[in-house]
């Protein structure tokens, strides 16, 4: 893969990530500040994701769980994650008495995140991959949870009525509670369905580096190798 190529996908996903963000403002059905408040994590990812792609490219796998999750996350935003249709859509298939499409947020929210951990850790740290760092990585992902339902409950104490919609319990006192359960869920069928092809791509990832690294010593030796001027005359 050479050194354009290799950044062609993570630029594709970046450009649905961008053009989803954009239409999901677009006649928005909610405030203003519900759907910024909504879509604040895909904004991040828009501004993190192509500063750090050159020195710390993901995998493909990352990307896409990355693009995935985006897309959730806007077309909630568009319309409050109470009023979803999808959601009412789910609701009048299996009888809930709610929108449940936050839960499937909350589902990628383990799902995603778990997997980006697991990627900074195995790359960045000496820990081997294995148990002990499923476990760290699903507590990395249960904290994001826990932070964000405080990130809620300050939003909704600070802008009152306004905030409402955001912090979406539609009248379900175990809401926070599920929220933190489905996230867990989520982290944890990551972790059993992703684990080997994240592996291969971590291993792919680590080959190609190497071979980088090995071409730019060579192209160096080479240079010292290549005698000056005032050496020739």
């Amino acid at each position: 893969m050479n050194s354009k190529s290799k950044y062609t996908y993570p630029i594709i996903t970046l450009v649905v990530m961008a053009f989803f963000l954009i239409l999901s403002v677009i006649d928005y059905q909610d405030t203003f500040i519900t759907w910024v408040l909504e879509s604040i994590p895909v904004t991040i990812s828009l501004i993190l994701l192509p500063c750090t792609m050159k020195r710390f490219r993901l995998t493909n796998l990352l990307y896409t769980l990355i693009m995935i999750h985006s897309i959730i996350l806007v077309y909630g935003a568009h319309y409050s994650y109470s009023e979803v249709p999808l959601g009412f859509w789910m609701s009048s298939i299996f009888g809930w008495t709610r929108n449940n499409y936050d839960k499937i947020g909350h589902f990628m929210q383990g799902f995603c995140p778990v997997m980006v951990a697991r990627e900074i850790v195995s790359r960045k740290t000496p820990l081997k991959r294995g148990g002990w760092l499923a476990v760290l990585c699903c507590c990395v992902a249960m904290t994001i949870s826990a932070l964000y339902e405080i990130f809620e409950m300050i939003v909704s104490i600070v802008l009152h009525g306004d905030g409402k919609a955001f912090l979406g319990l539609q009248g379900y006192i175990w809401d926070t509670q599920t929220d933190m359960l489905f996230c867990l869920i989520g982290a944890t069928v990551a972790l059993i369905l992703l684990t080997h092809l994240h592996n291969k791509q971590l291993d792919e990832l680590e080959e190609e580096d190497k071979k980088n690294k090995a071409s730019t010593q060579e192209e160096v030796g080479e240079e010292d190798i290549v005698p000056s001027q005032e050496e020739l005359v």
